[in-house]
């Protein structure tokens, strides 16, 4: 795990930053993370979005990265209750992009995900994102499939195409 100590829960980040605290089930305000979301996926930030709720109510853990104090990393472990594991919104802040932190998240998000008794650890990403989820964090290329649900379907997912009907 790189640079790591679970045990002290600190990781040395690249780029003379110091040392980030990582804690699985890290603690946050729902201010503070939704700022980290909205500067990660380039949006405005959701007021009064609860995501304390929703991660109590929807995943298995999840793990925080801070440094000096501020919450400088995130992701979301999700499940089926059973051996399937999802990351979800993994996101780093851009003064700490590509200097491990990224990577050391989803190993602690992995690690402990294994330790709960999960079997398969899942996620789906961007296409700028494949070296970092391939070569940084181990994860193979598998098939999968995509549908959308909402706003405008394109005709490869639209009901009663020629290659689903």
């Amino acid at each position: 795990m790189g640079d790591c100590d679970r045990m002290t829960g600190s990781c040395e980040l690249g780029g003379g930053l110091g040392t980030a605290e990582i804690e699985w089930r890290g603690a946050f305000t729902n201010a503070e993370i939704e700022t980290l979301h909205a500067e990660g996926f380039d949006r405005q930030p959701v007021q009064g979005f609860d995501w304390q709720v929703q991660l109590d109510s929807h995943s298995l853990d999840w793990v925080c990265a801070r440094h000096d104090g501020r919450l400088v990393g995130f992701v979301n472990v999700v499940w089926d209750g059973s051996s399937h594991a999802f990351i979800l919104d993994t996101v780093v802040a851009h003064t700490h992009r590509l200097r491990g932190l990224g990577s050391e998240l989803i190993a602690i998000a992995s690690r402990e995900a294994q330790a709960a008794g999960c079997e398969w650890l899942h996620v789906d990403f961007e296409d700028h994102l494949r070296r970092f989820y391939f070569h940084a964090c181990g994860f193979s290329a598998t098939n999968a499939g995509l549908l959308r649900l909402s706003g405008e379907q394109g005709p490869q997912n639209a009901a009663g195409s020629a290659s689903g009907s």
